[in-house]
C-alpha cells in the first residue's frame, strides 16, 4: 500500500528524563512528561499530543466544509479529553466538545456532527491499527 502523505516523524531522546525532541518535515517540538511523573512538563505529553492532533484535524475539517457551504460561521472551538478503563481489556474513551461562535442551526449542527467524524484522525482512531516496530 503506498503511503497517502509524507509523515516522516523523527524523535529523539537523551539523558534528561522523558523530554523528547520530535521532528518533522518541518520543525520540531517537545514533548515531555508533567511533574507529577518525574517530568518537567516542558512540552506536551503524549495523550495531549494525540488529542490536539485529533483537535487539530477536527478543526480543520469542519472549516473547510464550512467554507465550501458558504455558512457563516467565524470560529470553531473544541475541547477534547481522554479517560482510559481496564474492564479485561483496555478501552479509551476521547471525549470531545465542539462549540461555535455565531447562529447554528438544528440542521448544520446535525450535518458538522457527522463531518467532526469524517476527519482523518478521527477515521484513523476508530479503525484497525497496526503498529510494526523494527530494531
Amino acid at each position: 500500500m503506498e503511503d497517502l502523505f509524507e509523515n516522516d516523524i523523527l524523535g529523539h531522546i537523551g539523558t534528561q528524563k522523558y523530554l523528547c525532541t520530535i521532528t518533522w518535515r518541518n520543525g520540531q517540538f517537545l514533548m515531555d512528561e508533567p511533574d507529577s511523573v518525574g517530568g518537567k512538563d516542558l512540552g506536551m505529553d503524549p495523550f495531549s499530543t494525540l488529542l490536539a492532533s485529533l483537535a487539530g484535524c477536527t478543526l480543520s475539517t469542519l472549516r473547510m466544509y464550512i467554507d465550501r457551504k458558504e455558512w457563516i460561521i467565524p470560529e470553531i472551538n473544541i475541547s477534547l479529553n481522554l479517560k482510559q478503563e481496564m474492564e479485561g481489556e483496555m478501552t479509551t474513551t476521547i471525549k470531545r466538545n465542539i462549540s461555535f461562535l455565531g447562529e447554528v442551526s438544528a440542521e448544520q449542527k446535525e450535518r458538522l456532527l457527522i463531518i467532526a467524524d469524517k476527519c482523518p484522525i478521527s477515521k484513523l482512531l476508530k479503525g484497525k491499527i497496526n503498529i510494526n516496530t523494527t530494531l
